[in-house]
């Protein structure tokens, strides 16, 4: 094998992490299966590294593993072939052999390759006992089934320690995320905050009437800001911590009135009236007022910012529902499972630079689990407008 061949092959058997390390239940009771089955009271899985082979599982064989120099299952590496030894004391490349002089005085020893889903010679399963013996085709066929079941084995192993590693880094990752969004969010909603302070006095002076139509736009563009801010501070929650509601009898019809009124200002400035179709009379339901006012609004927003001009913005209330929908974009089917995801944002939106940074449903769906609701979300595909929808139970 060339050197290069060999670096990749000791590459593979450490990426298993066995080498001295507790052995895997599965793999003794694979190695009990094998000397069962072909009759023989030693049997073991080995891993070949450089200088020596080690028992990732084993059944009657002392110790842990032993010199490559007196490996049987490095000659198999090295030939990657089956390897049979009826009697190794008529051998004589094998009789001064310590582990055959001396414990566990091997007589016979026949082993098969085990090689890994990447094609990686790891070294063997063999059986083996210290009395001489013999080993048939068919002995030697269900020792390579046991070694194809024993690769498999070590492939799930491992599998299962990346996934560990990656479901580490990826909390690390979104811990990360989390921390650097909060702290950026905090610092620039301060700032702002002053700011839109200044521009409320600004906007109550009689004599800065006439520069009015400068101030109206920067108010506008800040109040923007502000909401942007106030949405990555509420999406960047830890998943884990409560969300605090105050448990009350609210009206889902004044929770309509309330998100639609701190939407008009938008939709008057793109045209997109927004009608209420209440229920009769009172729509009462277990939850917090200014929670749910917050949920819909999202949707009401939504709903506005992919109208286009003239296009009308339903808000219907019924028994414990509110739906809104809208005439606008749509969402094509393959993006709705998505739509809730944290900075989701879809084709349209990225390609139309519709304002927002995708945590307004994020947002919505929280806090209906929160209140054991639940948030809809329905199109009939791109330019077919949308049905959102939260439930709360009675």
């Amino acid at each position: 094998m060339s050197a290069v061949g060999e670096d990749a092959r000791l590459a593979a058997v450490h990426s298993y992490h066995l080498l001295d390390a507790p052995r895997p239940v599965v793999l003794d009771e694979l190695t009990r299966l094998a000397g069962a089955v072909l009759g023989t009271p030693m049997s073991a899985v080995t891993l070949i590294d450089a200088d020596r082979e080690w028992f990732a599982g084993k059944t009657g064989v002392p110790g842990d593993g032993g010199p490559l120099a007196t490996s049987f299952s490095g000659r198999v590496v090295d030939t990657r072939e089956a390897l049979i030894v009826e009697d190794t004391l008529s051998e004589a490349c094998y009789r001064t052999w310590e582990n055959v002089r001396g414990a566990p005085n091997i007589r016979f020893w026949a082993g098969v390759p085990l090689v890994d889903e990447d094609g990686h010679t790891l070294g063997s399963l063999c059986v083996l006992d210290d009395k001489p013996g013999s080993a048939g085709d068919r002995q030697l066929d269900l020792l390579h089934t046991m070694a194809g079941q024993a690769a498999g084995h070590l492939a799930a192993l491992r599998n299962r320690q990346l996934l560990a590693e990656i479901g580490d880094e990826l909390s690390r990752a979104i811990s990360r995320e989390e921390d650097f969004v909060a702290t950026v969010s905090h610092e620039l909603r301060t700032p702002v905050t002053t700011i839109q302070g200044y521009l409320e006095l600004l906007v109550d002076n009689e004599e800065l009437a006439p520069y009015r139509r400068l101030i109206d736009p920067i108010q506008r563009n800040g109040e923007r800001l502000v909401r942007m801010v106030d949405h990555l501070l509420a999406g960047t929650r830890p998943a884990a911590a409560p969300l605090p509601l105050l448990r009350a009898s609210t009206d889902l019809n004044a929770v309509a009135e309330a998100a639609a009124a701190a939407c008009r200002s938008q939709a008057s400035q793109r045209d997109v009236p927004i009608v209420i179709e209440g229920g009769s009379g009172p729509c009462a339901v277990p939850g917090d007022f200014t929670r749910l006012s917050q949920a819909a609004e999202h949707l009401v927003r939504n709903a506005v910012i992919f109208s286009a001009t003239g296009q009308t913005v339903t808000i219907r209330v019924t028994a414990s529902c509110l739906e809104v929908v809208d005439e606008g974009a749509g969402i094509p089917s393959d993006e709705l499972p998505h739509v809730v995801e944290r900075f989701y944002r879809g084709q349209y939106a990225r390609e139309q630079a519709v304002p927002g940074v995708g945590l307004g449903l994020s947002i919505a769906d929280r806090i209906m689990r929160a209140h054991e609701g639940a948030l809809t979300i329905e199109s009939a595909g791109l330019g077919r407008g949308t049905c959102a929808r939260i439930t709360v139970p009675r």
